[in-house]
């Protein structure tokens, strides 16, 4: 069973035939049985045929959805036949779940236009959907305006919408970890919590020598053993590195992970230079990469806004995400770039076998030993989504900018973890970054979900968006 769960509304109008209401209704509830959603639905006791039409009807599904309002990430609306507007626009506007909403209609077969059969949910849907905009309820619309709901197109759609849901129900619930505070240099970082709040986003600040404390304070348990044979087997770690570095990245990892999960956070953001190196001794990298292996995306240089970024890339997608630097041109190509971190990303992100050693840059200047913890690779070739939130504290409201394209396999010869992108038009995309004022960080996952986002930050979230096309 999947983790979503729909609120269905089935629509009915009385002087058209109501057992198209029975039937969709058997429809839809066998299709989500099939797809392996949960639902939450009136009953064919309830209500005739399981159906809303009347003020009465209205009142039993709203508080039918009410007293499931904790299961319900969204709700779907079927209309079999023409359907009663005000019937379903009570419904939702008495539950008052301010959930997604999804509006599917019912094909006419032309051969099939006497009174018993026809349909006329084309024209109903228009008159559902005036009054949904009347009362100002947020809706989805289907990829086209009629279809069967034993089509192939509905179960997309539900598909989509389903991950419109999780991603809007998450971040309106998350809990963002801060560890430490952001590196002097970067004031790039410095964002709202004020602003992330009204969204629903909740940041759990911890100073980082409470946890360089725990780390160091930690024997070595079965607990660290058993974190030491995983880190062995995540990656490839050359012989050089010392096994005291590895043991003390087991702890660190442990330690954040511990607080992650007692303060219910589903992301964080780390201080990852320089006082982790000074103070303790090893990166925070490969906690970062193993976490965000775990579903827990973690983002660098104590930037909340980018572990934001990655956990709705995370929700969309279902699979980690990574997080780069809009970093280098590509030669002359100007739609092409190179990414780079150096780096935390998880190893299914990388899809391909990686090293796990020591930080270059920092390395070089702070010294290798203290150093481990690098997952260094060449991102695999493959299909790319990205995403960038940020809060605009002088206009007082969030903003966010997404779009599609690749890794390629292009050569590049650069330590660290190392992406090269291309981007249609990655001109004119960096140009809006640049007059718009966001970060240098940019959240990136393989696969394509920026109309997933589009439909989730812009319409539900209600965020300033940029979706570069």
């Amino acid at each position: 069973m999947k983790d979503i769960n729909f609120g269905i509304i089935v629509g009915s109008r009385g002087f058209f035939n109501p057992k198209l209401a029975q039937e969709g209704r058997k429809e839809v509830l066998a299709k989500l049985d099939e797809m392996g959603y949960g639902y939450i639905a009136l009953s064919e006791q309830d209500t005739q045929y399981g159906a809303v039409e009347t003020a009465e009807d209205a009142i039993k599904c709203a508080k039918l959805f009410r007293e499931n309002y904790e299961k319900i990430d969204g709700i779907i609306v079927i209309l079999p036949n023409f359907s009663d507007e005000i019937g379903i626009v009570n419904t939702i506007d008495q539950a008052k779940l301010d959930v997604p909403v999804l509006i599917q209609a019912s094909d006419d077969d032309t051969d099939k236009m006497d009174i018993e059969s026809r349909r006329d949910s084309f024209c109903g849907k228009l008159s559902v959907c005036n009054n949904l905009y009347q009362y100002g309820i947020k809706f989805s619309n289907t990829s086209t305006h009629t279809y069967p709901i034993n089509s192939k197109e509905f179960s997309d759609d539900i598909d989509h919408f389903a991950k419109v849901c999780k991603v809007v129900k998450g971040v309106k619930t998350a809990r963002i970890a801060q560890i430490g505070t952001r590196p002097a240099a970067f004031q790039t970082v410095r964002y709202s919590e004020k602003l992330l709040q009204e969204s629903g986003v909740t940041v759990i600040p911890v100073d980082l020598s409470e946890i360089i404390g725990q780390a160091n304070a930690m024997k070595e348990t079965k607990a660290v053993k058993d974190r030491l044979l995983e880190i062995k087997a995540y990656g490839s770690i050359p012989d050089y590195i010392k096994e005291e570095n590895i043991v003390k990245s087991a702890k660190l990892g442990l330690i954040v992970e511990n607080f992650i999960s007692e303060n219910k956070c589903v992301a964080g953001a780390i201080q990852c230079w320089s006082s982790i190196q000074e103070n303790y001794g090893c990166a925070s990298c490969l906690p970062m990469s193993m976490l965000g292996e775990k579903g827990i995306p973690m983002a660098c240089e104590t930037d909340i806004t980018g572990a934001l970024s990655m956990y709705a890339l995370k929700l969309a997608s279902g699979s980690p995400s990574g997080y780069l630097d809009w970093n280098n041109n590509y030669m002359e190509d100007r739609n092409k770039c190179i990414n780079i971190h150096c780096s935390n990303y998880p190893k299914s992100f990388i899809g391909t076998d990686f090293e796990i050693s020591n930080l270059d840059i920092l390395g070089s200047s702070l010294g290798f030993d203290v150093c481990f913890g690098a997952c260094k690779a060449n991102i695999a070739a493959g299909k790319m989504t990205f995403a960038k939130i940020s809060t605009d504290d002088n206009k007082g409201k969030i903003r966010a900018y997404f779009g599609e394209g690749e890794f390629t396999d292009d050569p590049v010869d650069s330590p660290g973890g190392v992406a090269v992108c291309s981007v249609g038009k990655l001109q004119e995309l960096l140009d809006y970054i640049c007059q718009n004022g966001f970060e240098h960080h940019v959240s990136m996952n393989r696969t394509s979900a920026a109309s997933i986002l589009n439909e989730a930050f812009g319409k539900y979230l209600e965020w300033d968006i940029y979706w570069h096309k």
